[in-house]
């Protein structure tokens, strides 16, 4: 049978990418994620090799009570919500995971998604109008640039700019783009700056309090894509507003006692009173800003209930309960699209109580980190720095990452190599994702094996 067009295009495309070294192969694990993980092999046998490449930065994914709450969730709801959120596919479990996600974040509310793509898709052709302008960092993830390009064709006539990533003066900078936006003719109406909170390929992270200055200056509306720093940023993990101190006091869930150990009622394990359900209305008012945000400081967050808070799956937009609102009444993505399954808003519930009552485990991630910094460094390596759990070892060209991280399989870590088009030709890495379930000998053999490349 002869080849059609999509075929013959797609053919020729596999030989390029092998041609080049640059094919991607799926490996395959057995059993759960850890620091240390079973791995099949081409001859069906299983190879343990310590874990590098994951975003399992707390250790959650296969905590038992993460995986109890995510038991019971199935039990109790069964295996699919089988609808969408305003029909029939709303359970109480999703209630009190968005409750749990915006006493977290400190906004008035939260909305769950199946992903934290769908959750960036939904909001900006949700929320914008012909005449807004989303100006967006360059290095931003792809979920938040595939939205602003379904936006501007969803709603034509929302506009859309780039800067320089975390330049926020001089040329291509943030600056520069909000008084291109305030001369354009073209933008009649609200301005969106969005970045990423945490970069995923440089592990650097905006410098939030600066762009809230801007945004404050240009009218514009502050949107944070914090999917890398829940869990890695801040005293409690948070997030990059937390490390940056732009978040009041975390209160205190309904009924909850403070350290989860029967200790004494009312108090966090740092002696912080909570508030009372007055107190804390108060708060709330106080801390909001002039469009109705809970925050007060960044106005929007999408994130991932997928990496540090459990691993399992899911997004969320946080935010006030007018974007909210919003998304439910006219979101496509959840309109059209079946609910979260009960099962991981349980556990991604149960991930979010055990990180904010237990500080000790990011701590210990950002202790980790540091070691595996300063080694990686004494090792002779170009590790780019950073606060974050993310350390990228420049290496130069495509083909050498991926062989790199192929030789270091072989020798029991899993790395994984990214090149172009994931970063720039030239900038090719190997991305050592650091875990709080790490200990110092893991990462010592971390780097044993790259010392013998």
């Amino acid at each position: 049978m002869s080849k059609n067009v999509f075929d013959t295009r797609t053919d020729a495309l596999f030989s390029q990418l092998r041609d080049q070294k640059v094919w991607k192969e799926l490996q395959t694990i057995e059993g759960p994620m850890d620091a240390k993980i079973r791995l099949r092999q081409a001859d069906g046998k299983e190879k343990e090799v310590l874990c590098f490449c994951s975003n399992n930065y707390l250790g959650l994914a296969n905590h038992p009570e993460v995986v109890e709450a995510g038991i019971r969730g199935l039990r109790d709801y069964g295996a699919g919500t089988a609808s969408v959120r305003f029909i029939c596919g709303t359970f109480s479990p999703h209630h009190e995971l968005e409750a749990e996600i915006a006493r977290m974040m400190g906004t008035e509310s939260s909305y769950t998604f199946v992903s934290a793509w769908t959750a960036a898709e939904a909001l900006f052709p949700t929320c914008t109008e012909p005449g807004d302008c989303i100006i967006s960092d360059e290095l931003n993830h792809a979920c938040i640039i595939d939205a602003i390009r379904l936006t501007t064709v969803i709603k034509k006539g929302v506009q859309k700019a780039v800067y320089a990533n975390n330049r926020l003066e001089g040329e291509k900078s943030l600056r520069a783009a909000l008084e291109a936006a305030k001369k354009n003719p073209e933008v009649t109406g609200q301005i969106w700056v969005v970045t990423d909170g945490v970069f995923s390929m440089e592990g650097s992270i905006a410098d939030l309090p600066a762009m809230r200055k801007l945004c404050d200056e240009f009218g514009a509306l502050l949107v944070v894509d914090d999917s890398h720093g829940h869990g890695v940023m801040g005293k409690l993990g948070r997030g990059t507003h937390e490390h940056w101190g732009m978040v009041g006091e975390l209160q205190m869930a309904k009924g909850q006692i403070a350290n989860g150990k029967g200790g004494e009622e009312g108090k966090w394990p740092n002696g912080q009173m909570a508030k009372g359900p007055n107190e804390e209305k108060a708060q709330s008012s106080k801390q909001q800003s002039s469009n109705g945000s809970g925050n007060g400081r960044v106005d929007i967050f999408t994130g991932t209930l997928g990496k540090a808070l459990g691993g399992g799956a899911g997004g969320f937009v946080a935010a006030s309960e007018r974007v909210t609102k919003l998304l439910i009444q006219r979101g496509r993505p959840t309109l059209f699209s079946n609910a979260l399954p009960v099962t991981v808003a349980c556990s991604a519930k149960k991930a979010i109580e055990i990180m904010l009552r237990e500080p000790q485990r990011v701590q210990k991630l950002k202790d980790n980190t540091a070691y595996a910094r300063k080694k990686i460094k004494e090792a002779g390596f170009d590790v780019l720095e950073s606060p974050t759990a993310i350390c990228p070892i420049i290496v130069g060209e495509t083909a050498k990452a991926i062989a790199m991280s192929k030789r270091l399989l072989e020798l029991g870590v899993f790395v994984i190599g990214f090149g172009y088009p994931v970063v720039p030709e030239g900038h090719a890495r190997l991305r050592c994702q650091i875990s709080a379930a790490h200990s110092t000998g893991d990462i010592d053999a971390l780097v044993g094996a790259l010392r013998k490349l």
